[in-house]
C-alpha cells in the first residue's frame, strides 16, 4: 500500500466520521426508479445500501418498474398509456405490472445476497423483508380520465415497518396497494416512498432517478445543479413550473420532495442513478452529487458554544501543525468558546474566526481564520470576516487587525494595511512573537 494512498485515505475516512455518527440510528426511505435497474446498475446500488446500513442507518427501499411494465406491455401487444404523469392500469397493465413486481423483488433479495470474497457484499448479512404494509385506494377519475386500477397510498402500515426496522431488517417494497377489499392497486413509487417517509418522519428521503438534480436554472439544461434548495424556493419553483408528465421533467420528482418536507421529513433528495455512488456521495460528503430540499439552509454562521469546541479543535489543528496557526490549548479555546464565530452545516464545523477585543484601544484581534480545505474559495472566509466585523463594531471597536506569517495578500485584497508590530495594543504587545515575525494587517470597520 503506497504513502500516496495512505495519505488520502486516512484524511478522507476521518473526514466522513462525523456524518457515520449523525446518521447513525436514523430512518432513510430511498426510492429506486426502474430505469436504474434496467440499466444495469442494481448490483452497485445494492452494495452502497449495504454499507450504508452497516453503519447504523435504517432502511427502506421503494423500487419502481415503469421501463419493465413497459417492457411487458409491449411483448403482450399492449399499449402503455398514461395521463397527468400516471399510468393508467388496465386489467393487462395489472397483469404486467405484478409480473414485472414478482421479477424485480427476486432480483433485488438476490443482489443483497451476494457475498463473493474481495466484494462490497463480502461479509455482509443483510436480511431484505417485505409485506402489506400499503393500503391504497384507486385513483378513480381526473378531468374524465378513468384510472381503473391505478391507485394512491391510503394509509401505511408505520408500526409494521417500524417494527421490522427495529428488528434489522432492511424493508423492501414494490409499488402495490391492496384496498380493505382485497383489490389489488398499480402505485407509483414516488408516492409510495413520500407516504412512507412521511408516515415514519424519516430523517431522508432520496430518490435515485434518471435525471442529474434540480438546475439552478430550470430552463437551462446545462446550468449546474442546485445541492441545496430551501423549501420556501423549492415551493415557489414548482408554481412556475408546467406540471409534470413524464419523470424526466423538473416538477416530477420535486412536487414529491416537497410532498415530503411539508410532511415533517427532514430533507428530500434527487440523485443522479448515472453516478457511480451517489448514495454514498450524497450522505457522507458536504456537497453532496444531487439537489437536496430542506425546510430550512443547513449551512449558518453562529456563535460558537462549549458544545462546539470539539469540532473548532479538529478544525485548526492540522493549521497548527504546519504553521499556519498559532497553537492553542484546548483549555484556552475552552475558555474562550464565546470568542469564536463558526460556520456550521448540517451539524459539521467547516470554518472558524476568534475576536479578541482590546476595548482601551478601540481595536480587536481576529485570530484562528479558519476554513477547511474542501470548501475554501466558497466565500466563507468572507463570511465569517463579515460577522467578526459586525461583533466588533457591535463592541464599539473601530478598527479589527491580524496577525499573518502566510496570508498577507488574503487580507491586503479584503481591506487590510500592513502596519508596524509597535502599532500594536500594549497588552497584544508583550505577546508578539519576534522570532516568528508575523505580519500585523489592520482594518477600519468605523
Amino acid at each position: 500500500m503506497s504513502n500516496v494512498f495512505n495519505f488520502t485515505f486516512v484524511p478522507w475516512f476521518r473526514s466522513v466520521a462525523p456524518y457515520i455518527h449523525k446518521l447513525r440510528g436514523s430512518t432513510v426511505v430511498v426510492g429506486v426508479a426502474g430505469e436504474a435497474i434496467a440499466a444495469g446498475k442494481l448490483p452497485l446500488i445494492a452494495q452502497d445500501l449495504a454499507l450504508i446500513q452497516s453503519m447504523g442507518v435504517q432502511i427502506v427501499l421503494v423500487h419502481g418498474f415503469r421501463p419493465q411494465v413497459n417492457e411487458q406491455l409491449q411483448a403482450k401487444g399492449h399499449e402503455a398509456k398514461y395521463s397527468h404523469g400516471m399510468r393508467i392500469t388496465d386489467s393487462v397493465a395489472l397483469d404486467c405490472a405484478q409480473e414485472a413486481a414478482g421479477q424485480l423483488r427476486y432480483e433485488i433479495e438476490a443482489a443483497f445476497s451476494q457475498g463473493l470474497p474481495n466484494t462490497p457484499m463480502a461479509g455482509a448479512t443483510v436480511r431484505v423483508i417485505s409485506g402489506n404494509f400499503i393500503t391504497a385506494r384507486p385513483v378513480g377519475l381526473i378531468d374524465g380520465v378513468d384510472f381503473i386500477h391505478s391507485g394512491l397510498v391510503r394509509k401505511v402500515d408505520t408500526e409494521g415497518i417500524q417494527r421490522t426496522l427495529d428488528m434489522g431488517a432492511m424493508v423492501l417494497l414494490s409499488p402495490f396497494g391492496f384496498s380493505p377489499t382485497g383489490e389489488a392497486f398499480n402505485l407509483t413509487m414516488e408516492d409510495v416512498a413520500t407516504s412512507i417517509a412521511v408516515a415514519l418522519q424519516a430523517d431522508k428521503l432520496m430518490f435515485l432517478t434518471e435525471v442529474p438534480g434540480i438546475r439552478l436554472d430550470a430552463a437551462d439544461p446545462t446550468s449546474e445543479i442546485d445541492t441545496e434548495l430551501p423549501l420556501a424556493d423549492a415551493k415557489k419553483m414548482l408554481t412556475a413550473l408546467p406540471s409534470a408528465a413524464q419523470p424526466t421533467d423538473t416538477a416530477f420528482y420535486l412536487q414529491h420532495c416537497i410532498r415530503a418536507c411539508e410532511g415533517g421529513v427532514e430533507r428530500s433528495h434527487i440523485l443522479p442513478f448515472a453516478v457511480d455512488g451517489a448514495l454514498l456521495l450524497e450522505i457522507y460528503t458536504h456537497d453532496g452529487i444531487g439537489t437536496m430540499v430542506v425546510d430550512e439552509k443547513l449551512e449558518s454562521v453562529r456563535e460558537a458554544t462549549m458544545d462546539d469546541v470539539s469540532g473548532i479543535v479538529a478544525l485548526i489543528e492540522p493549521f497548527e501543525k504546519d504553521g499556519t496557526l498559532v497553537k492553542r490549548d484546548r483549555t484556552e479555546i475552552e475558555r474562550d468558546a464565546g470568542n469564536y464565530t463558526i460556520i456550521e452545516h448540517d451539524g459539521v464545523i467547516f470554518g472558524c474566526a476568534a475576536l479578541y477585543p482590546y476595548p482601551e484601544a478601540r481595536t480587536g484581534e481576529m485570530a484562528a481564520l479558519t476554513v477547511l480545505p474542501d470548501t475554501q474559495s466558497q466565500g466563507d472566509g468572507e463570511r465569517l470576516l463579515k460577522r467578526i466585523e459586525t461583533r466588533a463594531k457591535a463592541q464599539g471597536l473601530q478598527s479589527i487587525f491580524v496577525l499573518t506569517t502566510r496570508t498577507m495578500h488574503w487580507f491586503l485584497k479584503r481591506g487590510f494595511v500592513q502596519v508596524n508590530p509597535d502599532w500594536l495594543p500594549e497588552a497584544r504587545k508583550r505577546k508578539y512573537n519576534w522570532d516568528r515575525k508575523s505580519q500585523v494587517l489592520v482594518k477600519k470597520i468605523g
